[in-house]
């Protein structure tokens, strides 16, 4: 039987895990949504997973990040894509796999961008470094443009520091105050969270890609693709806009590769399982 025609037995339409996965990830988004209009609390700032050296960090945070999402469309996407691939994995797998393998995935998808950050504000500490010995106008202008074009753009209070410092660059004041600023920066850029069920997600598409590589899965409803090229497309898009990324992109595609990879190895150590018992 062609694994396009695969039909376990006892398949549902909705699984129960993936049917309580949505449900969950559907009251976490109506609770962010409530508490922030009605008690004016942020559960993102509490829940979100933040950068280890930022002051809201918290270790729980490597599960309860993937519950959150930014909006409608970010949750949406990604439930769908959680029932449409997530339905017949859990079918194939039984809800004790499927809910590991997602649990997995998620964390890992968590722990692969929590070493891509700690690359980036290594980096970005040590350039800090270097200014605080130096600290002119034009670095600093260089500095805020390359590695926070966001603020360099659109925060008042560094466009407003720059304009005054331009109109005085002979004042050394200014050149302590930029010192301040750069490390401001880094710390709200540590501040920023990731949230979302993107990475167990892209495990979950990885796992479909190799259990089903042939089975054809309809692009927009019109376009039919074979699942490992959809996973092939995917794993590159987001390989390239990892390495190629903007400052002012808020996509963790890495963590999104690293649900991938997570997902990758634990079905090798699976099927490693299976063949030596």
């Amino acid at each position: 039987m062609s694994s396009n025609q695969y039909t376990p037995s006892g398949f549902r339409l909705l699984p129960p895990v993936v049917k309580n996965l949505l449900i969950i990830n559907g009251l976490f988004y109506l609770a962010t949504l409530t508490f922030e209009s009605t008690f004016h609390i942020d559960l993102v700032r509490f829940l979100g997973l933040h950068y280890f050296q930022s002051e809201y960090f918290q270790p729980y945070q490597y599960v309860s990040y993937m519950f959150l999402h930014a909006d409608f469309w970010h949750i949406f996407f990604n439930m769908f894509s959680l029932w449409m691939f997530g339905s017949l994995l859990e079918n194939v797998w039984g809800p004790k796999r499927f809910l590991t393998f997602y649990m997995i995935t998620g964390i890992g998808a968590a722990l692969i961008q929590t070493l891509v950050n700690w690359w980036d504000f290594s980096s970005l500490q040590q350039e800090a470094l270097l200014y605080a010995d130096q600290p002119t106008l034009d670095t600093f202008v260089g500095f805020v443009k390359q590695n926070f074009p966001n603020y360099y753009d659109y925060h008042d209070t560094i466009r407003a520091f720059i304009s005054q410092w331009t109109l005085n660059p002979a004042n050394p004041g200014y050149a302590s105050q930029s010192v301040d600023y750069v490390n401001q920066l880094i710390q709200m850029q540590m501040n920023i969270p990731t949230i979302g069920a993107s990475g167990a997600v892209f495990g979950i598409l990885l796992a479909f890609g190799m259990l089903f590589p042939n089975m054809l899965v309809y692009i927009y409803f019109l376009i039919p693709v074979k699942a490992k090229w959809i996973v092939i497309i995917l794993g590159a898009i987001e390989i390239f806009s990892g390495i190629s990324r903007n400052p002012s992109d808020n996509v963790a595609h890495f963590a999104h590769l690293g649900g991938m990879l997570f997902g990758f190895f634990l079905i090798l150590y699976w099927r490693k399982k299976q063949f030596s018992n």
